[in-house]
């Protein structure tokens, strides 16, 4: 089992980058596949990225292809979400995940989440 902690979310203008991290404890984590996704206000919690275990796979919503790159350290036990270029669109609670299979299954373990806003 794993326990996911985000940081590095914050206010930025519209442009901007910012790189949000996830620690996960837990001895396994490179059994596991790790995604983020995002809660706007008013609306739904959407898939933004994943990355498989060992990080040679990645599969990306269309509104952040080209500008989101997701990675992971497994020596680190860490996973990484590059936003460039960043829209107000992109204003949301981001929350790191994760779960044992690529395809189909839903993410067990999530975090608490950490805030983006993005000004125009």
């Amino acid at each position: 089992q794993v326990q996911p902690v985000e940081s590095g979310g914050g206010l930025v203008q519209a442009g901007a980058s910012l790189r949000l991290s996830c620690a996960a404890s837990g001895r396994t984590f490179s059994n596991y596949v790790m995604g983020w996704f995002r809660q706007a206000p008013g609306k739904e919690r959407e898939f933004v990225a994943q990355i498989s275990r060992g990080g040679g796979a990645t599969h990306y919503t269309d509104s952040v292809k080209g500008r989101f790159t997701i990675s992971r350290d497994n020596a680190k036990n860490a996973v990484y979400l590059q936003m460039n270029s960043l829209k107000p669109e992109d204003t949301a609670v981001y929350y790191c995940a994760a779960k044992r299979t690529w395809d189909g299954t839903k993410y067990n373990y999530w975090g608490q989440g950490t805030q983006v806003t993005v000004s125009s």
